[in-house]
């Protein structure tokens, strides 16, 4: 019996010690263990997804409970690349959202409104972005997306030539830039122009039309307004700058290299955006360097100021992310003023905001002046999900005038009638819905 209860009290210590062994051993695993962590999943587009990523390992070390996998994906993939992920049920987290593709996808519902986080949110203020900007983020009166990068598009010319025409300044009205064209044409000859203006581009023709104040689409966006007076007028004023023969009725592709023919004086001026400014600074040869120059558009007469397109592109948050709180402070970690200063130094994109032009003295470089100078008055496409079919329908309808397989009112009438018919769809979803509320 002795024993047996010694052998009993040996197995009750054996037992014990295992316990109090494990007890221990989790208590000590759990100081062990690193904290949970959340991996969101962001695509890029082009260039920004590479870049992007130089700026992802400041923010996990901010946040160290936040990783963050990029996925670039090319432009021309990104549409469909985004819409069959929808289908599929397998969107990120947030995406880089190109403006005129947001309210295609608000459409789909597959977006999540972001205007609760926008008001609780001490990093994003809304009055310190461009307002032309920050409304091509917004549909219905609904916030879906934060800038992350401007774009604009302003007037590259060769100041020496415009000076030879008899200008020391840029032309700041349509009058203005019509008589500079016309002298330059004069000087340069048959073979050379004014300016170039790729007909297979259609930001030209309806930024004009931006500028003359005119509507393309009316009734709520439901019918296209292209034969308005207004739009008539900067359509008139684009077509006639190939009549005349001051550019060349020449698509993008038949100018083999832009920098090298706006060096040797094939064109004089060139609207374009602002990836230009590293593109001519590279290109173009150094005694170059101080014969070109960048001014705001000119503007038709009767209008205050200069405008042009509000374009770039938004982040947002799908509906369907499970990591919504964490994404958007990685939103919010993207448009701090000093971050957007820096991102702007890794690929060239404007920045949206305000200070973020003052924190980086953008504003101060001669050449980027215009630029800030355009954004203040940047105004938004239609926001309908139809706009890129539409934009398309206006080259077309640009190109046909100016090989003069159409005049101007018929391509116009024409025009009215296509981009209808693309509306269709459209104007049943709104009377549906208006149906369904009463």
């Amino acid at each position: 019996m002795p024993m047996r209860n010694d052998g009993l009290k040996s197995t009750l210590c054996i037992l014990l010690v295992a316990v109090l062994a494990s007890v221990v051993g989790a208590t000590c695993g759990c100081g062990r263990s690193e904290s949970p962590t959340t991996t969101l999943n962001f695509w890029a587009i082009g260039s920004e997804g590479e870049q992007v990523q130089q700026m992802v390992p400041e923010f996990e070390r901010a946040n160290p409970g936040i990783r963050v996998r990029v996925q670039q994906i090319p432009w021309n993939a990104a549409h469909e690349k985004l819409l069959t992920a929808f289908a599929g049920d397998a969107t990120p987290d947030l995406c880089q959202l190109g403006n005129t593709w947001i309210p295609e996808f608000s459409a789909l519902n597959a977006l999540e409104p972001l205007d609760g986080l926008v008001q609780d949110s001490r990093v994003v203020r809304s009055n310190d972005y461009f307002p032309g900007v920050w409304e091509t983020n917004r549909v219905d009166e609904h916030t879906f997306g934060i800038p992350w990068y401007a774009d604009t598009r302003i007037l590259f010319y060769r100041r020496d030539i415009l000076a030879a025409a008899g200008f020391n300044s840029p032309p700041a009205t349509w009058d203005e830039w019509l008589t500079a064209m016309r002298k330059i044409k004069q000087a340069v000859g048959r073979d050379r122009f004014a300016i170039l203006i790729p007909t297979n581009e259609w930001e030209q023709p309806t930024i004009f039309a931006l500028q003359t104040g005119a509507r393309m689409l009316r009734d709520d966006d439901r019918y296209s307004n292209f034969q308005s007076p207004e739009f008539r007028g900067a359509f008139k004023f684009y077509v006639d700058l190939f009549g005349e023969g001051l550019a060349p009725p020449v698509r993008n592709t038949e100018v083999s290299n832009v920098w090298e023919e706006f060096s040797r004086g094939y064109f004089a001026m060139y609207i374009t955006g602002p990836w230009n400014i590293g593109e001519f600074g590279r290109r173009l040869p150094p005694e170059m360097r101080d014969q070109w120059a960048t001014a705001p558009l000119p503007r038709p007469a009767g209008s205050a100021h200069s405008v042009s397109q509000a374009g770039g592109c938004g982040l947002v948050i799908f509906r369907r992310s499970k990591h919504q709180k964490e994404a958007w402070k990685l939103i919010e970690f993207l448009s701090q003023p000093a971050q957007q200063v820096r991102f702007y130094e890794l690929t060239g994109n404007l920045p949206p905001r305000k200070s973020s032009w003052e924190q980086g003295r953008l504003a101060a470089e001669p050449k980027m002046e215009a630029f800030y100078q355009q954004l203040q008055y940047a105004v938004p496409l239609p926001r309908v999900p139809e706009w890129e079919q539409i934009a398309t329908r206006i080259m077309q309808a640009g190109q046909a005038a100016i090989a003069g397989q159409t005049t101007i009112d018929d391509a116009l009438r024409e025009l009215d009638q296509r981009v209808d018919k693309l509306l269709d769809k459209r104007r049943w979803m709104l009377v549906r819905h208006e149906t369904k509320d009463d």
